[in-house]
């Protein structure tokens, strides 16, 4: 008697399936207009597009009026598109990362299905899309969610290009069954094939490894040409670079990528010396952004941002283990990028949380393969851990709430709260119902209730950061001073610089003394810069009005020095005065 779906049943699950893609894009795009921009990474890239758009210089990117050669542009277009199209706002500031954090997981399940089936493609994207660290960066304005995606979709792109798993009965076609770990391991018996290059998919591959590398520099062909050349050695397949099409590709990569490094240096000769050598070779091998860390500092990162999967890492690398397969294994070239990139970052001298992230659509691609076969002890355990994890968030929020910090005052961790412990709350009943769904021999139903679960608590968290914006965003104090900022009137930023500020008050800001990461661009063309707090005080009694930005501390000092100036707004960590 068949067990096949009927019509209507098919129909049921596509209906679903729709169902539940509209629940995810809502709670995905829902909060991105709810938080204001906060310091350093988002208040930094909006600026840079805002000043795009106002100077209509699409070219040379500028922070502050000064030129920013630390990234390549493919963000701040996107951004100054994103502006010119629907205005200037928060939302608008985002949207470009959220949209890179949904084509991470769409290439995601395009290249599983191409590589194995709709069902190993389906899970990875759920697990993607459930992913701690995936989905917080995937809401906050950085260059490296950009990477992320276009790297992983060029990793993506080249397994696909080399065809379908070897275990699957025919390219193109649903193998119609999830795969268990034990299969995938004995998938590498097929009779040797001649491998077969798909030359769209291996084109695809080039043009996301031109676009990431276009979002943040070079790093985006160091790590893929690593990758293939310890595959080349490890499964001795001489051929793969053949099979790459390093020609058209390489044309295709050049094409993208050279007209705006061509039109860059052509106009600003400092160019190559500065993001070649300074912004890449020099931060890979010396500490000097201020960004080293030990050697194990990502451990703890991967141990978080995996979350809720983090306890079927070491099954899901194992998936990766090498077999005997003929002919290219997607498996294990997805594992290798996994541990080549891992390693790579950890033995920079510049390090950041979010720098892991291109590893995780390959870490959901293995867990798709992984999941549905472990077995249900360690899943249960699986699902404990996330449970464990909401109760001792909410429980930590409670202790962090009573005491406080000098940092973050007690009355806005007090605003968090709920969120926190909604978020908590939320990991942890995924986590029991996911065991009870797995208890009762439905494993698929328990995997996407932890990813559902996840993403819940992650967008609680985010929401409720906005908490926090009077210590990480000027908006509020921005807001109050609008009405002052005339056209002819200097807006000074004494000892500090807010890179949210010049966002929200719409313009740029005179620096004094401070120079952080604009240095080398002050020191080539200063401009209005002010080198000390002498130049400042003659300037400002000069000034028939003004308005300056500082600290609470530099305030008193210069009141007690007996400079004019009033208060007009103030927050926890900022004050900006006007001269009566």
């Amino acid at each position: 008697m068949s067990t096949a779906p009927g019509p209507k049943g098919a129909l049921r699950g596509s209906q679903a399936a729709w169902v539940g893609i509209a629940l995810f894009l809502l709670v995905w795009f829902c909060n991105l207009d709810y938080r204001h921009l906060i310091r350093t990474d988002e208040g930094r890239y909006a600026e840079i597009a805002r000043e795009m758009v106002v100077s209509g210089d699409w070219i040379t990117p500028r922070q502050n009026g000064y030129k920013y050669f630390e990234k390549p542009p493919l963000q701040y277009w996107a951004t100054a598109t994103a502006f010119e199209l629907f205005g200037i706002h928060e939302w608008t500031a985002r949207l470009w990362t959220a949209l890179c954090g949904l084509m991470g997981i769409a290439f995601t399940f395009f290249a599983a299905r191409r590589i194995w089936d709709v069902r190993v493609a389906t899970l990875a994207a759920v697990i993607l899309g459930g992913t701690l660290q995936w989905v917080a960066m995937g809401h906050f304005s950085s260059l490296d969610m950009s990477l992320a995606a276009f790297l992983s979709a060029a990793i993506a792109a080249f397994c696909a290009a080399h065809g379908p798993h070897p275990s699957r009965s025919a390219p193109g076609r649903d193998a119609g069954r999830l795969r268990t770990a034990g299969a995938t391991a004995t998938a590498g018996s097929a009779a040797a094939v001649r491998p077969l290059t798909d030359p769209r998919w291996m084109m695809a591959a080039w043009a996301c490894a031109a676009l990431a590398t276009l979002s943040k520099g070079i790093v985006a062909m160091a790590l893929p040409a690593a990758t293939i050349g310890l595959y080349m050695l490890w499964r001795r397949d001489w051929d793969i670079i053949r099979r790459s099409r390093p020609i058209a590709g390489g044309a295709l990569f050049i094409v993208i990528t050279a007209p705006w490094f061509v039109l860059v240096a052509g106009r600003n000769p400092e160019f190559l010396q500065f993001f070649f050598i300074q912004e890449h070779l020099s931060r890979f091998l010396t500490p000097m952004h201020g960004r080293n860390a030990p050697l194990w500092f990502f451990v703890p990162v991967l141990i978080g941002g995996l979350m809720p999967w983090t306890l079927a890492l070491p099954a899901a690398l194992k998936a990766a283990w090498p077999r005997s397969v003929q002919r290219f294994d997607p498996a294990g070239f997805l594992g290798l990028w996994v541990v080549v990139s891992f390693c790579f970052f950890s033995l920079s001298h510049s390090k950041l949380e979010s720098y892991i992230l291109p590893i995780y659509p390959a870490l959901a691609v293995l867990l798709a393969l992984t999941l549905p076969g472990l077995g249900r002890r360690a899943f249960g355990w699986l699902a404990a851990s996330n449970t464990l994890a909401g109760v001792a968030l909410a429980g930590a929020t409670v202790v962090m709430v009573e005491r406080g910090s000098r940092h973050i005052p007690a009355e806005l961790l007090g605003r968090y709260e709920p969120w926190l412990i909604g978020a908590g709350v939320a990991l942890a009943a995924a986590g029991l119902i996911a065991g009870h769904l797995d208890r009762t021999a439905r494993r698929v139903g328990a995997i996407i209730t932890l990813a559902a679960g996840s993403l819940l608590a992650s967008q609680l968290a985010l929401s409720g950061h906005e908490s926090l914006a009077p210590l990480y965003s000027s908006y509020h104090t921005a807001l109050g001073i609008r009405p002052l900022l005339t056209p002819d009137t200097p807006f000074y930023s004494v000892d500090t610089y807010d890179h949210t500020m010049p966002f929200y008050a719409g313009r740029t800001l005179i620096m004094v003394g401070y120079k952080d990461e604009m240095a080398v661009p002050i020191d080539r063309e200063p401009g209005p810069f002010l080198p000390d707090l002498a130049r400042f005080e003659q300037a400002w009694r000069a000034a028939p009005h003004a308005l300056a930005l500082m600290t609470a501390e530099q305030f008193s000092r210069f009141e007690q020095a007996g400079l004019p100036m009033a208060q007009v707004a103030r927050d926890p960590r900022r004050v900006i005065v006007s001269k009566p």
